[in-house]
């Protein structure tokens, strides 16, 4: 699944590592992007981690209450899977 979380927006790439480093060091994350000039940070994710935990993670870092924006699952059955 994937959760998109509304932050504030950072200039500094160290930092933004650092934030990428942390997520992808959580049991549960595969994968995380962060958009600097629009505050977002998509985080591609199982069940093993919550939404929540995450967003205690964001906020352990600096962030002030992240909002989460989009919750996206990948468990839906694909429209394209009867085109073969």
């Amino acid at each position: 699944m994937e959760s998109t979380f509304l932050v504030s927006t950072s200039e500094c790439s160290t930092c933004n590592n650092e934030v990428l480093k942390t997520l992808g060091g959580l049991q549960g994350i595969f994968g995380a992007e962060m958009n600097r000039i629009d505050g977002k940070i998509v985080v591609s994710h199982t069940d093993e981690v919550t939404r929540e935990a995450i967003s205690k993670t964001l906020v352990d870092l600096g962030f002030s209450q992240p909002e989460i924006i989009q919750e996206t699952s990948h468990d839906d059955p694909s429209i394209w899977g009867c085109a073969l």
